[in-house]
C-alpha cells in the first residue's frame, strides 16, 4: 500500500478505482484476520493462575516454570537458520513437503484388541493396544496444529481414520500442551464420543477443564506418578522438551509414558530430545514390547528438544525395546529437513544397530514379532 500515492498521481483517472480496490483489499484482509482469529482465544486454553494451582506443588516446578532434568540449550535461531526455516516453510517447491499424495493404509477397526499393537494415525497420534486395553495418544484430527483455523502448519495428509470410527478407548494420553499434541477441537469431540478418561502431565488438565471436560475425567500426573485402569498402569515418565501455547513457556509439564499391562508393555515418547532418562525408564519399567518414538522435526537450532532418527534408535536400545515404531514425522512440516529423510535415516540407523522397526503408512498397524519386510512407501 506504500506505493499507492505514486500510482494515483501518475494515473489520476484511476483514483476512484484504486481507492475502491484498496478498500476491498482492506475488507478482505479484515475478514481473513477474523477467520484466522476465530476460536483462537478458547484454543489458547487456561490462564497461568489456573495452571499454577496444580503445578506449584511439583518438585520439578521452580520459579514459576517446569525444568528439564538435564540442562537444555535454548532455541538458537541465528540469521541463516531463520532464513532457511522461513524460506523452506513457505517455498512451494520445498523438499520438506511430499512430492505426491501421501499413501494411507486401510484402517479397519479391530473389534478384538491385540496383546500388543500400534496403529499410527499421523504425527504423534497412535492407538496403542496392550493386553486388551486401548490407549490413544496425543490426538490431533484438525487440519492445522494451531490455535487458528486459517494460520499454522497444515496437514500433509488427511486423518486415516474418522475420529468417530475409533473403537471404545480405555484412556486418552496427552504428553504436553503444544498444538501438535493437544488440539481443542479433537479433545471436545473425544469427550463427546468416548467415555475414556484423559490422562496427562501436570498443568495440562487446566486446559481440558477450560474446554469443559469434567474434572472427574481428568488425571494429571507428575514424573514418576502413575494411575491404574483395571490391570493397566499408566506411568508418567520424564521427557526432555518444553511447553506453552502462547507467550509463556514451561508453565505446564511435558512427559513420556510407560503403558504397562499385566503381560505386555509399551513406551510412548511423546515429544522429546535424547535424554539419559531413557536408560532409567528402561531399567525401571522395561523391557518394552514396543516403543513409539519421535524421529522428525529435528534441527541444529534445537538439538536438545527433538530427537533425530539415530538418537531414536539409541533411545530404543536404552529403553530395552523390542519393536520401534516411529512417530512425529510426515504429517506436519515443523522443521526444514526433507520430508522423507527421517524414515531413510531411521532405516539405516536401525539396520546398523540390529533394531527391529516397523514404519507403517498413516493408518497402518504394527505388531511386535509380526513386522514383516519394510515397505518403503515414503519413496513416493
Amino acid at each position: 500500500m506504500s506505493g499507492l500515492p505514486t500510482l494515483t498521481s501518475v494515473l489520476p483517472a484511476g483514483k476512484a478505482a484504486l481507492r475502491f480496490a484498496a478498500g476491498t483489499a482492506s475488507l478482505a484482509a479484515g475478514g481473513w484476520a477474523l477467520r484466522a482469529l476465530r476460536d483462537t482465544p478458547a484454543a489458547l486454553g487456561a490462564g497461568p493462575a489456573a495452571i499454577r494451582a496444580v503445578a506449584e506443588a511439583s518438585p520439578n516446578y521452580r520459579d514459576g516454570v517446569f525444568h528439564n532434568l538435564e540442562p537444555s540449550a535454548a532455541l538458537k535461531l541465528d540469521v541463516e537458520e531463520n532464513r532457511l526455516v522461513f524460506f523452506d516453510m513457505v517455498a512451494g517447491n520445498s523438499h520438506s513437503k511430499p512430492k505426491a499424495p501421501v499413501p494411507l493404509a486401510d484402517t479397519p477397526v479391530h473389534t478384538r484388541s491385540a496383546p500388543a499393537a500400534v496403529s499410527w494415525l499421523g504425527h504423534a497420534t497412535a492407538l496403542i493396544e496392550i493386553d486388551g486395553y486401548r490407549v490413544l495418544t496425543d490426538p490431533v484430527w484438525s487440519r492445522r496444529c494451531s490455535p487458528s483455523r486459517t494460520v499454522g502448519p497444515q496437514r500433509l495428509h488427511p486423518p486415516p481414520l474418522d475420529i468417530e470410527a475409533l473403537p471404545a478407548l480405555d484412556a486418552i494420553v496427552v504428553s504436553h500442551d503444544h498444538y501438535d499434541h493437544l488440539d481443542m477441537a479433537t479433545v471436545k469431540t473425544l469427550a463427546r464420543t468416548q467415555r475414556a478418561p484423559f490422562v496427562t502431565a501436570l498443568g495440562v488438565g487446566a486446559h481440558l477443564r477450560e474446554w469443559g471436560i469434567p474434572a472427574n475425567r481428568i488425571t494429571e500426573l507428575d514424573w514418576d506418578g502413575e494411575t491404574g485402569i483395571g490391570e493397566l498402569r499408566l506411568v508418567c515418565t520424564p521427557a526432555r522438551h518444553f511447553s506453552g501455547r502462547f507467550l509463556s513457556r514451561n508453565n505446564t509439564l511435558w512427559s513420556s509414558w510407560a503403558i504397562l499391562g499385566p503381560r505386555h508393555r509399551a513406551y510412548f515418547g511423546g515429544d522429546t530430545g535424547y535424554t539419559g532418562s531413557f536408560a532409567e525408564i528402561g531399567a525401571r519399567h522395561g523391557p518394552f514390547d514396543v516403543t513409539v518414538l519421535p524421529i522428525g522435526a529435528y534441527n541444529t537450532a534445537w538439538p536438545d528438544i527433538h530427537m533425530n532418527p539415530e538418537e531414536a534408535v539409541r533411545a530404543h536400545r536404552d529403553l530395552r525395546g523390542g519393536l520401534l515404531v516411529p512417530i512425529h514425522w510426515a504429517t506436519f512440516r515443523l522443521a526444514p529437513h526433507p520430508w522423507a529423510e527421517p524414515a531413510e535415516r531411521l532405516v539405516a540407523a536401525a539396520a546398523a544397530a540390529a533394531v527391529d522397526i516397523a514404519v507403517p503408512r498413516p493408518g497402518g498397524r504394527a505388531l511386535p514379532g509380526q513386522a514383516g519386510p519394510l515397505e518403503h512407501w515414503w519413496r513416493l
